[in-house]
């Protein structure tokens, strides 16, 4: 039995317990890797996002166990040169400067086939928008991560959940694998229907798209920070809140959940995802340490 092993089963039994009887959300990392990917296929979802799916066999063994873990995907430098982390026992060293990367929700992994998707927000001139509308069948690129996610208990009494179009794979996600029984909110922002997407929500968890307006820009408006906050959470109810998108727009809202629901550092979970004007934006350096 080798100290892999080992860690791989107690974090998947962390994990589990976590979610089966956490009092409050727990970041729990998992070992990390670097890997070889090929693209396997890409689909245009609503005209907003692009799934890329990946596989080969550089994506055996790849561990998925948080709807808002990221990847990074990894790009060539200016001058053609790929400059990769190295495996460090279950971490990876970084070199330095650190290499181009982009940042993606993990959408979802099927450890039969191998698969791993990532969706893309098209926008126009963002690399990795580019290079994956670009992409065809057989490509490669390298994919670091996930670090570890936050593991969110099964046990509140209402979830809330929000975001933009940035934040929709991971949302999407969250309402999949939420426990069918399981209750709440979820609004997504977007420029409109065409942007909507189907989403697999728990008939409990009322799913709300708000629609911007297709020459609006996003990030632009107080529409989803509004929308949150005329939610009635229920007396007594114990909530927990997951929100992302861009910084400046749900900066309102961290104050919101601290000071109007008064909910501690357990019970939610609010980031930055991007920043008006920023090509490659990091909110918050614990969603940062591979």
């Amino acid at each position: 039995m080798t100290a892999r092993t080992d860690h791989r089963d107690r974090h998947v039994e962390r994990i589990a317990e976590v979610r089966a009887q956490g009092t409050g959300a727990e970041r729990v990392g998992y070992p990390i890797r670097v890997r070889e990917v090929a693209v396997v296929r890409t689909e245009l979802l609503g005209t907003g996002l692009l799934r890329v799916t990946f596989g080969g066999p550089g994506t055996a063994g790849f561990e998925a166990h948080a709807a808002d873990e990221h990847v990074k995907l990894l790009f060539p430098e200016a001058d053609g040169s790929l400059r990769l982390p190295e495996p460090n026992g279950l971490m990876l060293r970084w070199p330095k400067p650190s290499p181009t990367s982009r940042e993606y929700t993990v959408r979802r992994y099927d450890p039969a086939t191998g698969e791993l998707d990532v969706d893309v927000a098209l926008h126009e001139g963002g690399l990795a928008s580019d290079w994956a509308r670009a992409a065809l069948p057989g490509d490669t690129i390298h994919v670091a991560g996930p670090p570890g996610g936050v593991i969110v208990p099964h046990g509140y009494d209402r979830y809330l959940l929000a975001g933009d179009i940035t934040a929709l794979p991971a949302i999407a996600r969250w309402l999949e694998e939420l426990p069918r029984d399981a209750a709440g909110w979820a609004f997504v922002e977007v420029a409109g229907p065409k942007e909507e997407v189907e989403l697999a929500a728990p008939a409990g968890v009322e799913v709300r798209w708000l629609h911007r307006g297709e020459d609006v820009p996003p990030g632009t408006t107080t529409d989803l920070a509004d929308a949150v906050r005329s939610v009635d959470v229920p007396e007594g109810a114990r909530v927990y809140v997951w929100v992302a998108g861009e910084a400046g727009s749900i900066k309102p809202l961290r104050r919101w959940v601290r000071d109007e629901l008064g909910l501690g550092k357990g019970d939610h979970d609010i980031t930055g995802y991007w920043k008006r004007g920023v090509a490659d934006f990091d909110d918050d350096h614990e969603h940062d340490h591979h």
